[in-house]
């Protein structure tokens, strides 16, 4: 009798651990930290602005927009621009439309958390564009896989109908669940490259590697970046720590393997999931740098 009572209560208590699965999965995938996003003059960024956008489902989404700053002779430094003119007396000429990048982060950030780095990897002469997911920062809604890639849509938009902004060298970049949400939009939209940093290859998978007692039928979300990327022909940059647990690099590499167009996979030597900008630092930025302003990626 002890013996049959232990096999239903361990019974019970996998029934309550799947319904459990099946109710809170977007809330383990989407944990939604909510922060106010400060005013981007207020802490010294004086390109940016905050910006408010509406999705087509109606969800109000929040972010910055840091215009493009003049390529002069580059920043040293991380955080260090050189505005020197090289001419004093050459006469001025028309602006020419720039860059534009898309940022989309992980699962556990949001824009007031990251802006610090994002302004610091903003490569010169390129705009760019960070959104706060629904349900994330100020953002308002919740956090779906759907909501996120009607998030995704808007953002792009919005990008693309930038006057100083030409659509046709818009680049993507997504790190970790952000690289689902950077993948569907090269999927979606016409990029001109597409930039991944510890992409997971899908939510299956995924869900297999973390918790392998649950079924598969109990899954959701798909977040499938292995899908997505068979359709991308653009260019794509992809960075992964080698000591990523989270995320293994195995993961990566197979995300590479699938991409249809050309894909360089640069691996961040020590870094894990987390610590990829600091391991990475100025190597890392430059190889951003590169790809986006035209060296790297070269478009459709």
């Amino acid at each position: 009798m002890l013996a049959l009572r232990v096999i239903v209560g361990l019974g019970l208590a996998y029934i309550v651990l799947l319904l459990l699965a099946w109710l809170f999965q977007e809330r383990l995938a989407f944990p939604a930290p909510r922060a106010r996003l400060p005013d981007p003059k207020r802490v010294g960024v004086e390109n940016g602005e905050k910006v408010e956008l509406v999705s087509n489902d109606g969800t109000k989404l929040v972010g910055w927009y840091l215009k493009p700053e003049e390529v002069g002779g580059g920043r040293g430094r991380l955080g260090e621009v050189d505005r020197t003119s090289t001419n004093l007396h050459q006469s001025p000429k028309p602006p020419q439309p720039a860059s534009g990048l898309l940022w989309f982060y992980g699962n556990g950030e949001n824009v007031a958390a990251i802006w610090p780095i994002v302004r610091e990897f903003q490569p010169p002469g390129t705009a760019v564009l960070v959104l706060d997911y629904p349900g994330y920062g100020e953002s308002g809604g919740r956090a779906t896989e759907a909501a996120l890639y009607a998030a995704a849509d808007a953002a792009y938009g919005a990008l693309a109908s930038r006057a100083e902004v030409d659509p046709r060298r818009i680049y993507v970049y997504g790190r970790s669940l952000g690289s689902a949400v950077a993948s569907y939009t090269a999927a979606h939209h016409p990029v001109a490259g597409l930039i991944l940093e510890s992409p997971l290859t899908n939510a299956a998978e995924m869900a297999r590697y973390h918790y392998r007692l649950l079924p598969r039928f109990l899954l959701r979300l798909s977040l499938d970046n292995l899908a997505n990327v068979r359709l991308v022909h653009c260019p794509i940059l992809l960075f992964h720590g080698d000591a990523d647990r989270l995320v293994p690099t195995a993961m990566g590499k197979a995300v590479a393997a699938a991409a249809a167009g050309p894909v360089e996979v640069v691996l961040i030597h020590g870094a894990g999931h987390n610590d990829t900008y600091d391991l990475g630092g100025r190597a890392y930025r430059d190889k951003l740098w590169e790809f986006v302003m035209g060296q790297g990626g070269r478009g459709r």
